[in-house]
């Protein structure tokens, strides 16, 4: 009769006692050691397809998600996130009047985060802008192109950004970052147009 591990870790073990087959051996223990281990997966949707039925996610399962580089664990109800790869900085191409390294901060640049298992989109660097129509529009879309489809908020993230306060009645604006991957700013006006807009620190929801 087959038994379990010395550890208490309930992993199956073939006993001499039980007719001898080598496959059912192997395959006592891998029911057991299998979902104890950090397996691998090509992402999220890939790992769902494979972990059903008798191989259902149990509690502490860890995987890890080449195309995120992220390390989950599974609660017993749904996919934690409990750490990433390294997620590099990413410099934004900027739309037409924007420059790059706005009051010396550098250019504005974008990467993913994740806290406490939230995917997140954060920001740093600011942009410069020499010059202003007389009668400027109320907003301006930063970046030239829109961010990566995985970087896109599921609804509209609204936060407030610091601006130079020369040639600028008022030192923050409104950023909106869009669910179509645009970087929105409003707030601009005849007695608002600042030379440099910041974007350090920035993090929303995805």
């Amino acid at each position: 009769m087959s038994t379990t591990d010395g550890y208490g870790q309930g992993i199956g073990l073939w006993s001499m006692t039980d007719a001898p087959s080598i496959p059912d051996a192997i395959s006592l223990f891998a029911a057991g050691v299998l979902p104890r281990l950090r397996m691998t997966f090509a992402s999220a949707s890939a790992r769902g397809a494979t972990l059903i039925g008798s191989s259902a996610p149990v509690p502490g399962m860890m995987t890890w998600l080449t195309d995120v580089g992220r390390l989950d664990v599974y609660d017993g109800s749904a996919w934690v996130a409990m750490s990433v790869g390294t997620s590099s900085w990413t410099t934004i191409s900027l739309a037409s009047g924007f420059t790059q390294n706005g009051n010396s901060n550098g250019n504005l640049q974008y990467r993913r985060l994740n806290i406490s298992g939230e995917d997140s989109l954060q920001l740093r660097g600011a942009v410069n802008r020499t010059s202003y129509p007389a009668s400027p529009p109320s907003s301006y879309a930063v970046n030239a192109t829109a961010l990566p489809t995985s970087l896109r908020p599921s609804t509209l993230r609204t936060v407030v950004v610091p601006c130079s306060d020369i040639s600028s009645e008022r030192i923050t604006l409104k950023l909106d970052v869009q669910t179509d991957g645009y970087l929105v700013i409003f707030g601009i006006g005849t007695d608002v147009k600042p030379p440099w807009i910041g974007f350090n620190g920035v993090t929303v929801s995805l």
